[in-house]
């Protein structure tokens, strides 16, 4: 449910992406674990029955911004409304207004522990993820520093819409939050706590936060400090749920496909009937005083790169002063047009820089950071940056540089709004800070920063005074920053009316007939499309094209060379520098992406209508007239060096590393060929400017391409211009599909070292002979879903982590070609290294049980009604009918495809699953591969034992 993120700020908007999931969290180990912010909680109430049946009182309408309407019941729940009707899909997401802020002395972390916890389950819906599951949906719950969130993604229908809202108001007041489920969970909450733990510059960054606020829990991780997690009391924890998990604490957000009027009926059946509570939360009082000197922080742990960070005291999120601010941040922090990457990326003193900010409702902070490899100088990198950062003021920023990220961030502020699902899930930052429409207020109020503006916050705010890197430095006449307080949200927003609605997308049907029969199939000059118009919220469109070139033969020894060629289309062309082009799309409003495989280059775009002309003309700029300039090049060559420097010991790269190299065995100048992150470092450091440019020349060209379109276009125009674009322009080399060859491979069983990691992987793998068209692979992919697919309901889930405790995240997934039969099942876990004995014990026990058993009527039914249901759900998703679309023409196929297989899916039983597993999932063939700091668990463990009889547990017994 939270996973390691990187925080980025887009127009003063806090979002994530993660690493490995959605969510939103700081993990940061506190330095002073005694905030004094709330009282002891309430006595733990009696559960509530709430009634099935009873007089609806519908919600009281309060205010509307574009498009968004709030209302409220009696009980004191707020409830916004979004509908979107060319959404086939519905969000449905709670918060509550209660993260780590809340959290008193001991507490650290109960906010966090708690959202785990609430997956477990109430009296009416006693297996929380198996429905999740069952529905199709895409759920998870996040907490952040001023808020916990649920929600779920799922299908647009009312059995849906029902099950959801039943679900949420069941668990606002009666889950389990039972001793039992504390005690499994309490371990898998500290496995998380430990892969955190694995990330140096994410260790940084908590202590330097920690460091900056003295009293503010802001300071604290929101996973906690390890001993509150282990120590946490279950009674404390009870009151703790009782006290926040109330209607009049809590805001609910229905966005997508609904019925409005049906809608508020139904939240009021389900929410109306909670009683108001009698209790009252006090408000959180604890300010950090003025900083009054420059603080520091070193960290020393093993890791393949140095790294130096500087944070600064900031406003809250919603005052004046915080929106010049982020822009301050931005010019400072931007790649590759920022200040500090100018000055340390250019002149090679670092490989990475970045920048962001934390928008709370409570002042916050900015948070610089540079990374560098061991060889360059971290003084030297840290001096630059304190001088570019605060001598910033004395080197104004410029109208084009504030026009620039002005510009840049009301574009992905517009195209945010364009998806009412991102919406539904973003608006909780808000609602956390104060009120939902700080959204739209906040964009406005970012339109009318100057340049004199930010000036005048960088000369403010930016300060030796204000710094957290650590140096402390006796000075006679301290300068300081005073951080104003919040203002009244209420009062800022009365007379606040927002901008114009979004134009509305029509109702589209995403079952795969209406697909295929909305879309036109055709070839010109050596590109197949496939085009999907629709009306679209914004007039928004997704266009996806491949170009495939060359051969096994010709690109041995090009692996390299090929993904630097692509990386560096867009560092320049004939008519535009690289950051003319990026100005450009974000002018244009469009994202765009370019990917690569060997033997192909792949670009996929989304942006409005009208822009979409300009855009392609911009494309088709990169992609014919690069430049390739000889500076860009070693840029970035520096920056790959350095990310392949910080896998070196990392356990996931590791541990999936040597599983790839064993599985796939080809000679090291196959471009399929898995390298080691040393010979990876190595051919980087190799390739000059004339290889990128022959490469470049001996094989781009448009003779194999595959080009989609879904959303708001004009068919006929877009082929016309993309044939004038790329239809004389050829690739030198015929394109010939690699071969894929499936090989009976023995079963490994291997152990890595990864020193000083808390976390450990694991990984294993079987090849399958196998292709997606194969009766039996239907059986295959259900079983798989069943063992290790879904949300925290399959077999390896429920044991590994639900029961037993042992794994953050534990699962399994399948693959299969279109074509030859080649195929792969894989799993994974991550954990705790002493408890590898365990873990590997757990996975073979419940492998074996499904070859012996097969699974339960129960098992298959739900399996199979949540692949069908995800499957609308992912075809709901314009990006998602793009792309396949695109691959699809390659293998002749249609969404008849996704129909027939679904059908498939639906007639297997139980024989059927059994038959097809004890075929293929053999367990002896099963490589393993684990990697983790194995030497010093057994260090800990045995002087933990120390005097102690007996053997250590999850590892191996001790002979005497």
């Amino acid at each position: 449910m939270t996973k390691i993120t990187h925080l980025i700020l887009v127009g003063g908007v806090l979002l994530s992406t993660a690493l490995f999931a959605q969510k939103k969290k700081s993990v940061t180990l506190p330095k002073n674990p005694v905030p004094a912010n709330v009282l002891p909680p309430s006595p733990v109430p009696a559960r509530l029955d709430i009634p099935t049946e009873t007089l609806v009182v519908l919600p009281q309408k309060v205010t509307a911004v574009e498009g968004v309407t709030e209302y409220i019941l009696s009980n004191g729940l707020k409830v916004l409304l979004f509908p979107d009707p060319s959404k086939q899909t519905i969000t449905v997401n709670i918060t509550y207004l209660v993260g780590s802020r809340h959290e008193n002395y001991g507490e650290t972390g109960m906010a966090h522990l708690l959202e785990h916890l609430v997956f477990k389950g109430t009296p009416k819906h006693p297996n929380v993820p198996q429905e999740l599951t069952a529905h199709g949906a895409n759920p998870n719950g996040t907490t952040w520093l001023d808020r916990t969130n649920y929600f779920e993604i799922f299908q647009a229908n009312e059995e849906n819409l029902n099950w959801a809202l039943d679900l949420e108001s069941d668990r606002m007041v009666n889950s389990y939050i039972a001793k039992k489920d504390l005690e499994s969970e309490m371990t898998v909450v500290r496995n998380e706590f430990e892969m955190g733990e694995n990330y140096p510059t994410n260790i940084l960054r908590q202590r330097v936060t920690s460091t900056a606020y003295m009293w503010h829990n802001y300071g604290n991780s929101t996973i906690g400090a390890r001993a509150d997690i282990e120590n946490v009391n279950i009674e404390r924890l009870q009151g703790f749920y009782h006290k926040y998990y109330q209607p009049d604490n809590a805001v609910l957000l229905i966005a997508g496909k609904f019925d409005e009027a049906k809608t508020l009926e139904l939240v009021s059946k389900y929410f109306g009937v909670i009683p108001k509570p009698t209790r009252v939360i006090e408000k959180t009082y604890t300010v950090d005083p003025t900083q009054d000197g420059e603080r520091q922080v070193t960290l020393r742990r093993v890791g393949d790169i140095q790294a130096v960070c500087a944070a600064y005291h900031t406003p809250s999120g919603f005052h004046p002063d915080y929106y010049s601010l982020m822009l301050a941040t931005d010019i400072l922090g931007d790649n590759p047009s920022g200040r500090l990457y100018k000055a340390l990326i250019d002149s090679k003193k670092a490989s990475q820089t970045y920048a962001y900010g934390f928008q709370c409702k409570e002042p916050g902070i900015i948070y610089f950071n540079a990374e560098l490899l061991k060889t360059a100088s971290l003084d030297s990198a840290k001096n630059i940056m304190l001088d570019v950062i605060e001598n910033f003021a004395k080197n104004p920023p410029t109208a084009e540089e504030v026009e620039r990220l002005k510009t840049k961030n009301l574009s992905q502020i517009d195209l945010l709004l364009n998806s009412s699902d991102n919406v539904g899930l973003y608006m909780s930052e808000y609602i956390a800070q104060g009120d939902w429409r700080l959204l739209f207020y906040g964009r406005d109020q970012l339109k009318k920063v100057t340049p004199e503006d930010v000036k005048r916050v960088a000369e403010k705010y930016l300060i030796a005074s204000n710094r957290t890197l650590g140096l402390f430095i006796p000075t006679e006449k301290p300068v300081r920053a005073e951080i104003p307080e919040a203002p009244e949200v209420m009062a800022m927003l009365a007379d606040f009316k927002g901008g114009e609605v979004k134009k509305q997308g029509e109702a589209f049907d995403p079952s795969p007939s209406n697909i295929d029969s909305r879309t036109t199939l055709g070839s010109m000059s050596g590109i197949k499309y496939a085009f999907l118009p629709k009306k679209t919220r914004g007039e928004m469109v997704n266009v996806e094209m491949t170009a495939r070139f060359a051969n096994l033969e010709a690109l041995k020894g090009k692996r390299v060379i090929s993904d630097l060629t692509k990386e560096m289309l867009n560092k320049g062309t004939t008519k535009h520098t690289r950051q003319q082009i990026n100005d450009e799309f974000d002018k244009l409003k469009a994202r765009v992406g370019f990917y690569s495989a060997p033997n192909d280059v792949t670009y996929q775009l989304e942006t409005e209508r009208k822009n979409l002309p300009a855009v392609l003309s911009l494309v088709g700029e990169i992609l014919k007239e690069p430049t390739f300039p000889a500076e860009e090049l070693e840029k970035l060559k520096n920056e790959k060096v350095a990310q392949w420097e910080q896998q070196k010991s990392e356990p996931q790269y590791q541990a999936s590393n040597a599983l790839s190299r064993y599985l796939n065995n080809f000679a090291k100048d196959d471009p399929r060929y898995t390298p080691t992150a040393e010979e990876e470092i190595e051919e980087i450091k190799k390739v000059t400017l004339d290889d990128v440019k022959k490469f470049y020349k001996d094989f781009y060209g448009m003779s194999n391409v595959t080009l989609a379109a879904v959303g708001d276009f004009d068919a006929e125009e877009l082929k016309k211009q993309m044939n004038g674009l790329y239809g004389e322009w050829k690739s030198p080399i015929t394109f010939t599909r690699f071969p894929k060859i499936y090989k009976d491979i023995p079963a490994i069983n291997k152990s890595m070292e990864t020193p000083d990691k808390a976390n450990a992987m694991f990984m294993a793998g079987i090849p399958l002979n196998v292709n997606d068209k194969d009766p039996e692979y239907a059986a295959l992919y259900l079983g798989n879903e069943i063992l290790g697919g879904g949300f925290l309901n399959s077999r390896l889930a429920t044991r590994i982590r639900q029961k037993e405790g042992i794994s953050y995240g534990v699962g399994s997934y399948i693959y299969a070609d279109e074509m030859e039969k080649k195929g792969y099942m894989g799993f994974y876990a991550i954990y705790a290294p002493e408890n590898v004995a365990l873990l590997e014990s757990a996975f073979r026990e419940e492998i074996a049980k499904v070859l012996k058993e097969g699974y339960t009527e129960k098992e298959i039914e739900e399996a199979k009604k949540g692949i069908i249901q995800n499957g609308q759900v992912m075809r709901a998703q314009d990006a998602q009918i793009m792309d396949k679309l695109s691959n699809y023409q390659l293998f002749g196929r249609t969404f008849k495809h996704d129909e027939e297989f679904e059908n498939r899916i639906k007639a297997l039983t139980n024989n059927d699953i059994l038959a097809a597993m004890k075929k293929y999932v053999i367990p002896e063939k099963i490589s393993i591969v684990k990697a983790g700091d194995y030497e010093g668990a057994a260090k800990k463990m045995a002087e933990k034992n120390k005097g102690k009889t007996g053997a250590i547990t999850g590892a191996s017994p001790k002979k005497e």
